[in-house]
């Protein structure tokens, strides 16, 4: 293939994630990703200093498409119990239609973001962060009593693990899927509303 214009960030991850798709995570090489764009491995060294470095940026790239959406939904005004009720489905249905859509692809970013520790745990606290954000907005219009808000968000992360944490990707097919994450939102919100 011949280079297509100047050669950036984002095109290499690009033929990066496309060459994953094909080859996985053991066989992929940068110099498979160079011959993917048509230039040689030291320039895509240019741009990522080592292997590592661009399989860090691919498993950022792809949680930051599920996270961008979410953000959205922390961003808004209206009521809080109303956003965090949405934002635990969105991120539920957003990681179990990657699941089905594609996967071994699914698979394979679940790897590169496991193996990528920092970026995973990077991922995390964000969006932990934006239940917080949620949580806290609650507490200011008197909808939720929490003393820590960022705790909070912390509590409903982990709490809801098993619906959106790819390790329990083998459940999100089972009958009762949707139901039971009802059941958890509603105990969620229960906990946090104020009394009264």
């Amino acid at each position: 293939m011949k280079p297509s214009g100047p050669l950036t960030s984002d095109r290499i991850l690009e033929a990066a994630e496309d060459v994953l798709r094909r080859f996985g995570p053991d066989k992929t090489t940068v110099v498979d990703v160079a011959r993917q764009l048509g230039v040689s491995h030291g320039s895509v060294y240019r741009h990522f200093p080592s292997k590592v470095a661009l399989r860090d940026a691919v498993a950022e790239r792809w949680l930051d498409r599920i996270s961008r959406p979410l953000a959205d939904i922390a961003a808004r005004s209206g009521p809080a119990a109303d956003r965090l009720r949405e934002w635990m489905l969105r991120l539920a249905t957003a990681k179990r239609e990657l699941a089905g859509s594609d996967p071994e692809l699914f698979a394979t970013y679940f790897r590169l973001t496991s193996e990528s520790r920092g970026v995973g745990a990077a991922h995390e606290e964000h969006l932990a962060r934006q239940l917080s954000g949620i949580i806290a907005d609650g507490v200011r219009a008197g909808e939720f009593t929490v003393d820590d808000p960022e705790r909070s968000g912390w509590a409903v992360f982990r709490a809801s693990a098993r619906f959106n944490h790819p390790l329990h990707a083998a459940e999100w097919n089972r009958p009762g899927f949707e139901a039971d994450l009802a059941d958890l939102c509603d105990l969620l919100l229960r906990g946090l509303k104020t009394e009264g």
